[in-house]
């Protein structure tokens, strides 16, 4: 398989991450919003760098949002929950 000159390859880099997992943020009406990024892809260009010289990246990377209401209460349709196992509606672990 040849590769057309015109297209940039890229070398698939494994990551691992640093820090904590999530940031949580504290809204005035006691709402808490914990906000995590993950990578799902990056690689590093082996046949192109940036006009500057510096390494040319591609990252792939998808946002997770968990929203705890202040009063820690949500509710589930009645349907969804009959003739199901006793375990928790999976929205609840997040």
């Amino acid at each position: 398989m040849s590769i057309s000159k015109d297209k940039i390859e890229f070398k698939m880099l494994d990551h691992e991450r640093i820090g904590d997992e999530y940031v949580t943020f504290k809204l005035e009406d006691g709402t808490i919003v914990k906000v995590k990024v993950d990578l799902d892809r990056v690689g590093i260009a082996t046949n192109y760098r940036n006009p500057d010289g510096t390494p040319h990246y591609a990252v792939n990377a998808s946002l997770k949002l968990t929203i705890i209401p202040n009063e820690r209460k949500f509710f589930v349709e009645p349907d969804a929950v009959k003739n199901k196992s006793s375990t928790p509606p999976g929205q609840m672990f997040s």
